[in-house]
């Protein structure tokens, strides 16, 4: 079982970002928006980065 979750950790995490980015981002405070949209880019990139590695 374990195996099973090791081979998807390059994608877990990254998508766990974009999600974290998201709520952070619909929460009504302009700092956690901010925050939240810097975590949304940052979590494409890397999602994009690890979608193309072997």
């Amino acid at each position: 079982m374990a195996s099973q979750w090791s081979e998807y950790a390059d994608e877990i995490t990254p998508t766990a970002v974009l999600l974290v980015g998201f709520v952070l981002l619909v929460f009504p405070e302009p700092a956690t928006s901010a925050l939240g949209s810097g975590l949304l880019l940052f979590g494409a990139v890397w999602w994009f980065f690890e979608w193309q590695r072997p």
